[in-house]
């Protein structure tokens, strides 16, 4: 016979259980914020478009399959894993505050966005390689049907084998070069990370860690603007200061971001951490989608982002700093090169003329 206190440890077990499922069945569970009754958690901001559904390709990607081989070594593995991150996807972004640090603070609004993007091949020199990301996005219509798709020449990312340059962010559009001795980035690789307008955004190295099936890359903490998710709807903090976690899975890859919302000086000193935030940028391999638009586009204008991305590299490794204006004449650089590149697509070839001066109109220094 069971002893009365097994008939009450199981007892305990049921009413415990049953006490679970009632307390959480009626509650909206919010990461990292489930003690609070605050709904604006409950709906995050970002996109409100409708995309049509997407047939995800779950089977491992020949790049993945690469990765996995045996007996090669670790330099070729980490050519292999950021190889891997080609491919056509859908993407999740996923953004949320887990603390703060002043007086009275309450979360932000959590931030979800969706796109459908590609990731083509920009450059290979083995020991360089650079991937451009390009938004191919249909919505769904009020009556149902699909819009024309939009694209766009989203970030770029470069990656460059023991990198003993870089340009860092300050705050305040300001870059400035930061040179290492060999020692420090022995067996690592840096990411340069791109705007829209191939302008810097953030550089740091790390090292790419292999297991038996899970190869990642973690860069040092490193300074970067406010992203467009911030920047237009936030002016009490002046810089993210956080880390990027690279991996690699069989149907794509994740991008998690660990920050700190900091607001600085007028020297660029840190005068006070507003909050930390966790971001996931979630990328699955996607088939049956209609990337022409975006191919198309990206073959027609690749000259003219050439000559922009040669620019931009003479100017970076030219100047130990580079700070440049928001806007100039109310029109972000960004805006400015993309009409230029549209120009070009439609046969204008003498924009090609006017990238320079163009870059150059919106240098401060």
């Amino acid at each position: 016979m069971e002893s009365r206190f097994m008939k009450f440890l199981k007892t305990f077990i049921l009413i415990f259980f049953i006490f679970s499922s009632l307390s959480f069945a009626d509650k909206n569970y919010v990461f990292g914020w489930s003690q609070l009754k605050e709904e604006k958690l409950k709906t995050p901001r970002g996109g409100s478009s409708i995309g049509p559904s997407v047939s995800l390709d779950l089977t491992p990607s020949q790049n993945w399959e690469k990765l996995q081989e045996k007996g090669i070594s670790n330099f070729e593995k980490d050519r292999r894993a950021i190889l891997a991150m080609l491919g056509e996807y859908r993407v999740y972004f996923d953004f949320m505050e887990t603390m703060g640090f002043t007086e009275d603070y309450s979360p932000s609004i959590p931030y979800q966005s969706w796109a459908t993007e590609f990731v083509t091949l920009v450059e290979d020199k083995r020991d360089f390689i650079s991937l451009q990301h390009i938004l191919v996005i249909f919505s769904e219509m009020e009556d149902g049907s699909l819009s024309e798709p939009m694209v766009v020449k989203h970030w770029r990312q470069d990656w460059k084998y023991e990198d003993k340059s870089l340009n860092e962010y300050k705050g305040f559009n300001k870059w400035a070069k930061k040179r290492y001795g060999s020692f420090a980035v022995r067996g690592s690789w840096s990411q340069s990370v791109y705007q829209v307008d191939d302008s810097p955004r953030y550089q740091s190295f790390g090292i790419w860690d292999h297991q038996k099936n899970l190869s990642s890359w973690r860069g040092n903490e490193t300074w970067r603007p406010l992203p467009r998710r911030e920047f237009s709807i936030r002016d009490d903090y002046d810089v993210l200061i956080g880390s990027n976690l690279k991996t690699i899975t069989p149907s794509g890859w994740v991008h998690e971001q660990n920050n700190k919302k900091v607001v600085l000086d007028e020297n660029s000193q840190i005068l006070e951490v507003l909050a930390k935030e966790i971001g996931l940028a979630r990328y699955e391999r996607i088939k049956g989608h209609d990337w022409s638009a975006g191919k198309d586009y990206w073959q027609a204008t690749s000259e003219f982002w050439v000559k922009v991305r040669d620019y931009w590299t003479n100017l970076l490794s030219e100047s130990k700093t580079l700070e440049l204006a928001k806007e100039k004449d109310g029109l972000s650089l960004f805006a400015k090169l993309f009409a230029m590149a549209d120009e070009y697509k439609k046969g204008d070839t003498s924009q090609i003329k006017k990238i320079n001066s163009s870059i150059d109109s919106y240098r401060v220094n």
